[in-house]
């Protein structure tokens, strides 16, 4: 009998090592999960100067909308290397704080959400386009009506634009990617958003700059040739 009372002894303390390294891994992955919006809202307190009135609050993701897949996928890339963000997305009708990358590769939009190469810079005047997973952060966008607001935190301020369009296109259509009159805000991602495989159609939300006179009513204007080549990677969303 002494070596069965040994052996619970051995189960006892693997399974405490187990839980131990559970623990620590769920503790080590919400820290990270805050990482990009955290360390972008430092920058900003810096460049502020410390100016009280901004609220800095970090935010974890909300997974309730996410497909399992997705938050695996997310998880997995926190354990990847990333520029600063450019800023942080808010669309507080659907409870969405995201930081926004450079690029829409996979991995990319696994972290964060995306800006789509040759459309806008963040925090400049022109039609920013930034992609997002259907399964993921942009899944709530399904639920966004026209006069909602979205919001763009730069390291220096906060613009809020209003949404104004709302529509369904095909992954072949770049016209939404192309300057509008008024400086503003694309979101696009797939669509049906509980489509089973690659989905057929995009999903896109326009937005214009809530108050224009903040940025110069001269938008840079871009040919539609020049939009037509930016990268078409959204299809593997």
């Amino acid at each position: 009998m002494h070596w069965l009372r040994r052996t619970e002894r051995l189960l006892l303390v693997i399974g405490l090592a187990m839980l131990a390294i559970y623990v620590a891994a769920r503790v080590y992955s919400a820290v990270l999960s805050r990482a990009e919006v955290s360390r972008f809202k430092t920058e900003r307190i810096r460049v502020a100067n410390g100016a009280g009135s901004i609220d800095l609050q970090a935010s974890v993701p909300d997974f309730s909308l996410w497909s399992k897949k997705r938050i695996k996928d997310y998880e997995d890339s926190l354990a990847a290397q990333f520029a600063p963000a450019d800023g942080v997305l808010r669309v507080p009708k659907i409870n969405v704080e995201v930081p926004v990358l450079e690029g829409t590769d996979d991995l990319t939009l696994n972290r964060g959400v995306g800006r789509i190469p040759g459309t806008g810079e963040v925090g400049e005047n022109g039609n920013i386009a930034i992609a997002g997973h259907r399964d993921g952060f942009f899944r709530g966008l399904k639920d966004i009506n026209l006069g909602d607001t979205i919001e763009m935190l730069t390291a220096s301020r906060t613009d809020t634009y209003i949404i104004d369009r709302i529509f369904i296109t095909d992954p072949s259509d770049v016209s939404a990617l192309v300057p509008r009159a008024r400086p503003s805000l694309t979101l696009v991602t797939c669509y049906p958003f509980y489509f089973v495989g690659s989905a057929p159609k995009r999903f896109i939300v326009q937005a214009t700059l809530a108050d224009s006179s903040l940025a110069s009513t001269n938008v840079s204007a871009r040919s539609h040739d020049e939009t037509s080549n930016v990268t078409q990677q959204e299809g593997k969303r």
